[in-house]
């Protein structure tokens, strides 16, 4: 086992400097301090407690080796944990690198003693930002425990806890590996709410663009986009996760546990089919905006149309009559022939009003015979 070296970090854990020896673990300086969890059970028996620190947990496991463990750690803010962890466990330092890391892709690996380490990423909704949040659980199989590990405290897997308290269904009489495919089995079941609000959110969009579309629209269908598409990042790992569980050969996965890691599969690909229909609607969200908005120019340039239309005529007539070329000199007396004789007329003013008032309804009636006001 590689000695462990630790280095506290000022910033995330993936903008930690390049080039870092591999397996140095870096302890980020906001992360939480750790709490410590643990439920053992069997099938007649259950205790679940809240351990005020690391040596008395890791004590409870080893006394009890007959009992079933839980061994659940949130959060990472103590330099000596993962040397404990991997003296204890037997975790590789790669492994526990990849911990605290805590943006791993969804993957499974084989680790010493026929174990497995397996990392997924739990998913949780903001209504009020309508982003998708994601947390890194990381989990350790053991032959009598399963031990998990988040970088925060609040997670989707108290349902799980919740049926082992009361012993419902099968997970007290199976072995361990049963417990991780039922917290991968509760972590994927979450993220059908998460699609739901896409789709609810989507929908509403949709509506809104018919009926009063605005760039608002606009920015939050490609929001949701941007949110699909780190969806669909998630997703896919989580396929290939699963698949290379489903080929694993006995010990590390016996037979028995197979059918319901093939369920969960089946889970995954009706979520990459709903992510991608839902990727595919984004893109004709954005289409249906652009189309909308094009044909409410279209009115809007209609409209002006028809009212240059008919001032283009009436512009002419004023514009004529205001050159005001007089039909007779008003100094010399002398008479033009062709000058604007009707510019003396008594009644010249509104004889042009009438006919520029005719020259108007004659305008409208043909547009309208035209269609053209019932398409508007």
């Amino acid at each position: 086992m590689p000695k462990l070296k630790f280095q506290s970090d000022h910033h995330k854990i993936f903008s930690r400097k390049a080039g870092s020896k591999p397996g140095m673990l870096f302890v980020p300086a906001e992360a939480f301090a750790p709490r410590y969890f643990l439920i053992s059970f069997s099938e007649q028996h259950f205790e679940e407690a809240e351990l005020p620190d690391y040596e008395q947990l890791i004590n409870k496991v080893k006394t009890q080796p007959e009992l079933r463990h839980w061994v659940d750690i949130r959060g990472y803010k103590d330099d000596t944990l993962m040397g404990k962890l991997a003296s204890d466990f037997g975790l590789h330092a790669l492994q526990l690198e990849d911990v605290l890391n805590d943006y791993q892709r969804p993957k499974v690996e084989e680790t010493e003693g026929n174990n497995l380490f397996i990392v997924s990423r739990m998913l949780r909704w903001s209504d009020a930002q309508q982003n998708l949040n994601d947390v890194q659980l990381s989990i350790f199989t053991g032959p009598n425990y399963v031990l998990t590990l988040q970088s925060d405290y609040e997670d989707c897997l108290d349902s799980l806890r919740e049926r082992i308290r009361v012993g419902k269904g099968i997970i007290r009489h199976r072995p361990t590996m049963y417990m991780a495919y039922a917290m991968l089995d509760v972590v994927l079941d979450y993220y059908f709410p998460v699609m739901a609000a896409i789709s609810n959110l989507l929908d509403e969009e949709e509506q809104k663009i018919i009926l009063v579309p605005s760039k608002k629209n606009l920015f939050t269908v490609l929001n949701l986009k941007s949110q699909l598409a780190k969806l669909r990042r998630i997703v896919w790992p989580e396929r290939d996760k699963l698949n290379e569980l489903l080929r694993m050969d006995e010990p590390l996965m016996p037979e028995e546990m197979k059918v319901y890691f093939r369920d969960a599969y089946d889970h995954v690909i009706q979520l990459i089919d709903l992510v991608d229909n839902h990727k595919e609607m984004t893109s004709s969200l954005v289409d249906l905006y652009t189309s909308t908005m094009g044909n409410r120019m279209n009115e809007i340039m209609k409209v002006l149309t028809m009212i240059s239309t008919i001032f283009i005529p009436l512009s002419f007539i004023v514009g004529l009559y205001g050159m005001n070329f007089s039909h007779q000199n008003p100094e010399t007396g002398k008479v033009y022939p062709f000058g604007m004789p009707e510019l003396y007329q008594p009644y010249a003013y509104p004889i042009l009003l009438v006919l520029m008032l005719l020259l108007v309804t004659l305008q409208v009636y043909f547009f309208y015979r035209k269609g053209w006001f019932r398409s508007m």
